[in-house]
């Protein structure tokens, strides 16, 4: 069977004839799943022979001008030429997968393998063996994704995401590097009672062409990549830190920041924490708030409950973000081991002229009266939106009519400088 060299030398002459002929050439990459645990089972032997049957049912599958070439391990890579169409190429991948269904027999017992399958076409997916062989490798990496056993065609709009995906995260390590990224800190207030409760924070990219940028620019990239932990430490440490310096200055103010789900749950979360506070013996526990979202609590619900569990032990506070996108149920907000709900901010911001919304906003601060749990509305973005809020029963929220974002450096000076509306006094007075 050809291997890794002499398949170069067939795809470098299979592409001039396709192009020559004006023909559709298929570079089809095949990965088995679950060949490991066979290979660990039975031995290097027994994992050889298996290979040896499938190549053979592979070349059975093929025509005759056709290559199967093995790459190492149990990659292989087919070369199918002279495609009229791509239809006609599919026909042949589909009976990759066909082949693959009937047991082999391994030391006479039946096995079975399947196989994840990425697919390139020349013309239109590349003209270079390089860039051909690279595009079927990551559409073969999508198979995986689905679920194996199928086949997936390379993208070409999916593959530009993908690039710039990887420059993006590349830009971020970078600008990491550079201390281009701090914490920024917006306030949370009584509106009842007019007094700032804590801030939370949340992280800016002062980026050298584009400015300052809010997560949204970046925290996804973030969040699906090895970096995440590494920035929540970051956010973590920066936050602590800054509760420490204010205190320092009189004024003790709680901060909360939002953590990813893979930082979460990594095994010494609570130990990693209980470190950073002995850092900081000035600060109190009760000081940091964690703000999980509600879908990674619901996602991962007794892992994340055991996590914050062992921080409130710590006597550390945590809140649900975004409450009311995820699908909690009432055993569920019986058992959460959180002290805070916070509502998520489209219900807020949409409240006062529909209906549906606003059953929402009062149904959850109901749940949370019925809980005993604390409810903050995010997304107060007008003197109106707290009034009302104020009518239903909760008294803290967070918003632009309250403050937008700032430095930490401004954020004394504007706790000092608060005074809450008129219209919200009116609200207390009125006993609303």
């Amino acid at each position: 069977m050809p291997n890794r060299a002499l398949l170069a030398d067939r795809l470098r002459l299979a592409l001039a004839k396709a192009q020559r002929d004006h023909r559709i050439l298929a570079i089809c990459y095949l990965d088995l799943d679950g060949f490991k645990p066979i290979n660990d089972r039975w031995g290097h032997a027994a994992g050889d022979e298996l290979l040896i049957q499938v190549a053979h049912r592979f070349q059975q599958s093929v025509r005759g001008d056709d290559t199967v070439a093995r790459l190492g391990g149990d990659e292989f890579v087919v070369l199918l030429n002279n495609l009229e169409n791509i239809e006609e190429g599919e026909q042949v991948i589909k009976r990759f997968l066909q082949v693959l269904a009937s047991p082999f027999a391994l030391n006479a017992l039946p096995t079975t393998v399947s196989a994840s399958i990425g697919v390139t076409f020349f013309p239109n997916d590349g003209s270079d063996p390089d860039t051909l062989i690279r595009h079927a490798d990551q559409a073969m990496y999508r198979a995986k994704q689905s679920g194996r056993n199928c086949y997936h065609l390379f993208d070409p709009e999916q593959d530009r995401r993908a690039q710039a995906h990887r420059e993006l995260l590349e830009r971020i390590r970078r600008g990491w590097a550079n201390e281009e990224f701090r914490l920024y800190y917006q306030p949370k207030v009584d509106m009842r009672q007019g007094r700032v409760i804590g801030v939370e924070a949340l992280a800016r990219w002062h980026h050298p062409e584009q400015g300052t940028l809010s997560p949204a620019a970046f925290i996804g990239a973030v969040e699906n990549s090895d970096f995440s932990p590494a920035f929540s430490r970051w956010v973590l440490k920066t936050a602590i830190r800054q509760i420490e310096i204010w205190h320092r200055a009189g004024l003790a103010l709680p901060v909360s920041v939002n953590l990813s789900a893979r930082h979460l749950q990594q095994p010494d979360f609570a130990t990693q924490i209980q470190s950073l506070l002995a850092q900081h013996p000035h600060v109190r526990p009760d000081w940091l708030e964690i703000e999980v979202l509600e879908t990674t609590a619901l996602d991962e619900t007794q892992r994340v409950f055991q996590i914050i569990s062992e921080c409130r032990q710590l006597g550390i506070r945590f809140a649900i973000d975004d409450f009311g996108t995820g699908y909690s149920s009432l055993t569920y907000l019986k058992h959460l081991p959180a002290q805070i709900l916070k509502i998520d901010q489209s219900f807020i911001r949409d409240m006062l002229f529909d209906p549906g919304d606003l059953a929402i906003v009062r149904g959850i601060i109901g749940l949370t009266t019925a809980f005993k749990l604390e409810v903050i509305a995010e997304g107060v973005e007008s003197v109106e939106h707290g009034t009302l809020l104020l009518q239903l029963g909760c008294d803290h929220a967070q918003g632009y009519a309250i403050a937008r974002p700032m430095p930490s450096e401004e954020v004394l000076g504007w706790v000092g400088g608060w005074r809450k509306p008129d219209a919200w006094n009116a609200a207390v007075e009125l006993g609303l």
